[in-house]
């Protein structure tokens, strides 16, 4: 098994257990850690891969945290750098009453990631790397040592996995830098996903139908536009087909999408970069099918990193 390297954000989320509360009026918060990159490398490890997750965290009790949760899941911490001059970063969230969100995300080490941190990874010992950190994109030293990193693999014709992995309340006035950026991964990857909203924000485009047809013309990458309960859309060979999800009663979606990238990058993970480019369609078809089953599961847990408990991947033979 080939090792896999996640980079980008971990973090602390906040969740407010006041149901309807706003942040100001939450009394009770419940601690979790996550950040996308952080879920996908768990997810991985879960299903019995080999993974290492680049980031910074400050030298503080949630850091240590997040490094000890990680190691629990068999997650290499060796790129997981502390720094001490500044905090975890902590995102706090709400669900009010009306559907929507109260967000404030209080941004410390994960931004600190920089270029000279990751210029000794030795890129060569991985054959998947994985950018999936919307903060990734966010002026400051993790956004140079992202596009160094996506240059050197590249160059090194390593498989990169890319997800967006939006979120509006980071890019509030500024979301054509979000998509002017992103498009700089679509045409560099290999393999990419994105929800049906990701899809059309990303496109400019009002119909699903659409947006596919601008990533089938505009990328090389293989995609899959997640949809929910209607299944998995897959772009490949400059075709589309839908996978079919698996039925569940969901109790909490979160980490569904990441659990899904894990899977397929788990089951790339034992493939060179030429293998995965001729790879038939019905193959493509089963990992993705298997990748949906991984995020069916998740969404029968409370909490991503208590779902990926439960995965393994004796999951791809039921």
């Amino acid at each position: 098994m080939n090792k896999i390297l996640c980079v980008g954000e971990a973090l602390i989320d906040m969740i407010c257990t006041d149901k309807g509360s706003s942040l100001s009026d939450g009394q009770n918060f419940l601690k979790k850690p996550g950040g996308a990159p952080t879920n996908v490398a768990a997810a991985i490890a879960a299903l019995g891969g080999s993974v290492e997750l680049a980031a910074k965290v400050g030298a503080d009790p949630f850091g240590r945290h997040l490094a000890e949760v990680m190691e629990s899941f068999g997650v290499s911490t060796r790129w997981m750098l502390q720094d001490k001059d500044h905090f975890t970063t902590l995102a706090f969230v709400s669900l009010l009453e009306s559907g929507e969100r109260d967000f404030y995300f209080n941004r410390g080490a994960d931004g600190q990631l920089s270029e000279s941190d990751v210029n000794d990874i030795d890129l060569a010992a991985f054959s998947i790397i994985h950018f999936g950190s919307a903060t990734g994109f966010l002026p400051g030293p993790l956004q140079t040592a992202y596009y160094s990193l996506m240059t050197r693999a590249v160059k090194n014709e390593i498989f990169i996995s890319f997800d967006p992995n939006y979120r509006h309340l980071l890019f509030r006035g500024n979301t054509q830098s979000f998509i002017d950026q992103s498009w700089n991964f679509l045409q560099s990857c290999h393999f990419f996903k994105v929800s049906d909203e990701e899809a059309l924000l990303l496109t400019g485009k009002s119909a699903l139908e659409e947006a596919t047809t601008v990533f089938l013309e505009k990328t090389n990458a293989l995609f899959a536009i997640t949809l929910g309960k209607d299944g998995t859309l897959l772009g490949i060979n400059h075709q589309t087909r839908i996978i079919p999800s698996i039925p569940v009663k969901p109790v909490d979606t979160t980490g569904a999408g990441d659990a899904f990238v894990g899977a397929v990058l788990y089951q790339l993970s034992d493939k060179t970069l030429r293998e995965i480019k001729v790879m038939p369609a019905v193959e493509w078809e089963k990992i993705i099918f298997n990748a949906n089953k991984a995020g069916a599961r998740t969404c029968e847990y409370l909490g991503a990193m208590e779902a990926f408990k439960h995965l393994s991947n004796n999951i791809f033979k039921a």
